[in-house]
């Protein structure tokens, strides 16, 4: 091939991706809320369509569309039915994923709600969803056509939107990451409590390293769900809260796992609200939390340790970071020893070279060991042995990281490096 006809097809090409990145060829600036069931059990699982929600504006990203940030637990790809090209791409975990791993899992079935968002398209296209096992295996897939003239599209958003207050606004809700965050276990008479928790939370995400030098680049809303009844459910205590979202402690058994299964009932109560993120704040001083990657955030608001822990959950549901501690009592791994995992502040050293191998000193050790100087405790970055809930062949690293405990002041240098990487993802390319 001579120069010139290579640097046409070049051109080419280039044209080609840049016209399928347009946003306004494919898409209007509407949300399309698909609405999905994960069933199954440990050996078999099916993804369903449930229903399909037409909410107005679109918040997330006009830009990167058919890139992914993270390779998560799942991913949805829409295609363009018409000439199938690829025009958007989202990735997820789920709780369901996480139940998989778990002893009940083999002894039962269940079906998870899942709704994701994806930007309203013009015309028909193809929605491809897949699961994948803790080997990066695919287990299930799912691809069904989106006709957007479909008379079935539930219209929500356009009325009886939930009462809200706008915490932060640093621009347009298409410049911005938009993050909702909405109450759980409040009454109507606890509303201005409500507003004061959120605005904590908000502020303490915002004054980690991670965010605070791009935190022009959020939007934040305190969404007012009012519950019938104040706290949330404790079922070890047989307590039973009448709340908005039916959240309860005890997930999987788990004291202090605190999750909703309700996320249908979630996202209605955010329909003509801008969001792409959710974090929850449970009315309770309770210790007890969770996230989950392009899910939400869950946390009590009225624990001693809520300011450290809505943190830690946040670089869950918004950084796609893992759990850097261990215990070692998993019915089954989360993190088999032979694939190395999508997190990108754990490594099983299988692909060591696409985590932090670039941040190392020289002359590091593998595994480093542990440093008694204040000064290292939480800056050092190495390969310390412990991670992602397994004491042996998952590796972290620093020695002490917001991912691994409360008490520690920050995220360490590569978790701050990978959600500032998320955050370009989602912004880098709107001028400022």
């Amino acid at each position: 091939m001579n120069n010139r006809l290579f640097a046409l097809v070049c051109g080419l090409i280039m044209t080609t991706a840049i016209y399928a990145q347009n946003f306004e060829d494919y898409f209007e600036d509407n949300t399309l809320r698909i609405d999905y069931t994960f069933a199954g059990n440990h050996d078999y699982q099916q993804i369903y369509v449930d229903e399909l929600n037409k909410m107005p504006q679109w918040a997330g990203r006009r830009h990167h569309l058919a890139e992914l940030p993270l390779e998560g637990n799942g991913q949805i790809t829409v295609k363009d039915k018409a000439t199938g090209t690829v025009v958007y791409r989202h990735s997820f975990s789920t709780l369901f994923q996480e139940w998989l791993t778990t002893e009940e899992a083999t002894k039962q079935s269940k079906s998870f709600e899942n709704p994701f968002l994806i930007p309203f398209p013009k015309q028909p296209v193809l929605v491809e969803v897949n699961i994948v096992d803790t080997h990066h295996k695919t287990v299930a897939t799912l691809t069904h056509e989106v006709d957007p003239a479909d008379a079935l599209i539930v219209q929500r958003g356009n009325k009886h939107v939930t009462p809200h207050r706008i915490l932060q606004k640093s621009g347009a809700a298409q410049d911005c990451i938009d993050v909702a965050i909405v109450a759980e276990g409040y009454t109507k008479d606890e509303m201005d409590l409500f507003y004061k928790d959120a605005q904590v939370a908000m502020e303490q995400i915002l004054k980690s390293k991670a965010f605070a030098s791009m935190k022009d680049r959020f939007n934040f809303y305190a969404v007012g769900c009012e519950s019938e009844e104040s706290g949330v459910s404790t079922p070890y205590k047989n307590d039973w809260r009448k709340t908005a979202l039916n959240s309860h402690f005890h997930t999987f058994y788990s004291e202090r796992y605190l999750t909703t299964l309700h996320l249908k009932d979630l996202h209605n109560q955010l329909a003509g609200i801008p969001y792409e993120h959710i974090i929850i704040l449970a009315n309770t001083d309770e210790y007890g939390g969770g996230g989950i990657y392009n899910s939400y955030t869950l946390t009590t608001a009225h624990h001693y340790l809520f300011k450290p822990v809505v943190v830690h959950e946040f670089g869950h549901s918004f950084g796609g970071l893992a759990d850097e501690y261990y215990y070692d009592d998993q019915y089954e791994t989360q993190y088999p020893l032979d694939t190395e995992p999508w997190e990108q502040n754990i490594t099983t050293l299988v692909d060591f070279d696409s985590k932090w191998k670039d941040m190392l000193p020289d002359a590091t050790k593998i595994p480093t060991q542990p440093t008694n100087k204040p000064s290292e405790i939480y800056t050092k970055v190495g390969v310390f042995e412990g991670a992602g809930y397994c004491s042996k062949g998952v590796y972290r690293p620093v020695q002490e990281c917001r991912m691994k405990i409360n008490e520690a002041p920050d995220f360490c240098p590569v978790c701050i490096r990978a959600i500032k990487r998320v955050i370009d993802f989602y912004t880098a390319d709107i001028s400022r």
